[in-house]
């Protein structure tokens, strides 16, 4: 599932491709993604608009559109964005494809159609009425703040972490990663949390996202090219950790698949 480390990367994939192009069509693949507008309407909105900017707040993307107006991208499980010349290009699960006046299309592809699609006035009152917490990587979200609003949970820190209403941002794969580099299970009683452990735990999320960014998140070989001392690539049950080479374990908290080094992640 796309986290703030991938929709990082399609904004900045969008940015270096699709602005500042007019749109000479707008073709709705499926109306089951779009949110609160019908496909003539988006169809109509978008045509002969461009695309100005982008903004990201955890895991939505926000596209300023000339003449005031937001293109809202959420990318649910399976959601991505594709810049492309010849429509044989054209990713199979094509959803809503972007025609400029270049003779070149953008296209959001998304095979489940659990992402959304939606035409906003305001990102800000979008947030708020989403209840969105403040974005993972803000930078006015210092290490005080951060505590702060994890402590306002009680429970495992792994289901906090993936709270969007305390932060905005991780899902599953990165409080996976950011609990391991912090040295903590999963299960981990947030209440029952130290100042020290709470700090590393801050650090390692600001670490982990930034990596996950600089290294390709959002693109198929996201495992290769990050740091092998990480616990991406080697998510798998009885792998070696790249820590201290003990084996790799999963196990589920909340409902959701968590993998961890038992021996460097012990239970509390």
């Amino acid at each position: 599932m796309p986290e703030l480390p991938d929709v990082e990367n399609y904004g900045r994939y969008l940015r270096r491709r699709a602005l500042h192009k007019s749109i000479s069509a707008a073709n709705v693949g499926s109306t089951k993604v779009l949110s609160g507008v019908s496909g003539k309407e988006a169809a109509s909105a978008l045509r002969g608009r461009r695309l100005e900017t982008t903004r990201r707040h955890g895991k939505h993307l926000f596209v300023a559109l000339d003449r005031k107006g937001w293109l809202g991208l959420h990318f649910g499980m399976t959601g991505r964005l594709k810049y492309f010349k010849r429509l044989k290009d054209d990713p199979k699960h094509d959803r809503l494809r972007l025609d400029f006046n270049n003779g070149y299309h953008l296209a959001y592809d998304d095979q489940r159609m659990l992402g959304r699609i939606r035409l906003l006035k305001d990102p800000d009152v979008f947030i708020a009425s989403h209840k969105l917490g403040p974005d993972a990587l803000d930078p006015s979200l210092d290490r005080r703040a951060f505590a702060e609003r994890l402590c306002r949970r009680k429970g495992q820190v792994k289901s906090a972490l993936m709270d969007q209403s305390l932060l905005a941002g991780i899902g599953n794969i990165y409080s996976n990663e950011i609990l391991f580099h912090a040295r903590l299970h999963p299960k981990a009683q947030v209440q029952n949390l130290k100042r020290e452990q709470l700090s590393s735990l801050f650090e390692a999320t600001r670490r982990v996202l930034r990596v996950a960014i600089d290294n390709g998140a959002g693109t198929q070989d996201v495992e290769k090219r990050i740091p092998q001392d990480y616990l991406l690539p080697h998510r798998k049950d009885g792998a070696r950790c790249p820590r201290c080479s003990g084996q790799v374990r999963s196990l589920k908290v909340s409902g959701r698949t968590a993998y961890i080094c038992p021996h460097c992640q012990a239970e509390p």
